[in-house]
């Protein structure tokens, strides 16, 4: 994570933080929003934005492109691309290092990961991670939320094996190096349902309200809210509609993913699709809004658990003033 950080902050400062006004020749304002991984549904109101012309409606025209070795984060807090898709704790993290990078709308509205494991297994709770091998990537906040779980059912994490599995995905590493992995269910846990594997799922929010964080959301930088906010409300509007739209038409919203992206599975999408429509919004009052306790609570917890320098003023972290009223 340092690694990370000092690459963006070199990143920043080589090449500053506004980003670059561009206008195609019907007048539309050329921007790009960077995925943080390769499409999913968590993506899927950006297509559906793109393919309904939502986002010509608003004046823009909007590439969605891939993260390459750079990050999302990285791409956006340099101004290098306008919008992306970010999570709240690597937006905290950045924050401390003053890097300007602002959650600027919840794409789904309750945090859906969790630990999954075979059922064979037999891993029901945190207490039964003990003894077991957890396959990771290596970053300092796994090893904390694993304690913090145990530490509710007064499990010891001594008894935990934690390593590291890389690329490897996880139907492949549960069936070769380790017993559990941390996953998205709207994607993951929707492939073992399709690939009739049962799996146990352990939600983050079954233990502490204090992991109920925004992951993902949208991003942009500081500076393209100071010195052009107007496109920062274009491209909300035009996402928010994106994002109602397959929240009430999740087989369509699917189609539409999937022609983007013919690459991948159609039944999955379908089937995860249908699964998160209702989870983008859920008790919001509207799609993406953000909750100033939501971000404290999760500050206070990464403090508590040393993952933190100090702590953020996370009214700075986020803002709702770009969502539709």
């Amino acid at each position: 994570m340092k690694k990370w950080l000092t690459s963006l902050l070199v990143l920043v400062l080589l090449t500053g933080c506004g980003g670059v006004k561009k206008e195609d020749n019907g007048g539309q304002k050329k921007v790009t929003v960077v995925l943080d991984w390769t499409p999913n549904t968590n993506h899927t109101g950006l297509y559906v934005a793109k393919e309904k012309g939502y986002f010509k409606d608003e004046g823009l025209d909007v590439d969605i492109i891939m993260p390459g070795e750079a990050g999302a984060d990285n791409l956006v807090a340099s101004g290098k691309s306008e919008f992306g898709i970010s999570y709240q704790e690597s937006i905290t993290e950045a924050r401390v290092q003053d890097v300007p990078i602002v959650s600027i709308g919840a794409v789904i509205q309750h945090n859906t990961s969790g630990f999954a494991s075979p059922v064979e297994k037999n891993i029901k709770s945190p207490k039964d991670f003990e003894g077991k091998t957890y396959g990771g990537w290596g970053a300092p906040l796994e090893q904390a939320v694993l304690a913090s779980l145990m530490k509710v059912e007064n499990a010891d994490i001594d008894k935990l094996e934690i390593v590291n599995m890389g690329d490897t995905d996880f139907f492949t590493a549960v069936k070769r190096d380790v017993d559990f992995a941390w996953i998205y269910y709207a994607w993951t846990g929707v492939e073992a349902e399709l690939r009739g594997e049962k799996i146990n799922m352990i939600y983050l929010t079954d233990y502490t309200d204090k992991l109920d964080y925004y992951t993902p959301v949208i991003s942009t930088n500081e500076k393209m809210i100071e010195n052009d906010p107007d496109t920062v409300k274009a491209f909300m509007a035009a996402v928010s509609k994106g994002y109602e739209f397959a929240i009430d038409n999740p087989s369509e919203a699917a189609d539409i993913l999937i022609k983007a992206v013919p690459d991948l599975d159609p039944e999955l999408v379908k089937k995860s699709q249908e699964w998160l429509a209702a989870k983008y919004q859920d008790d919001a009052q509207r799609w993406g809004e953000q909750k100033q306790e939501v971000w404290k609570n999760y500050m206070d917890w990464m403090l508590e658990k040393g993952l933190l320098e100090k702590e953020i003023d996370v009214e700075k972290a986020f803002t709702n003033e770009f969502l539709p009223k």
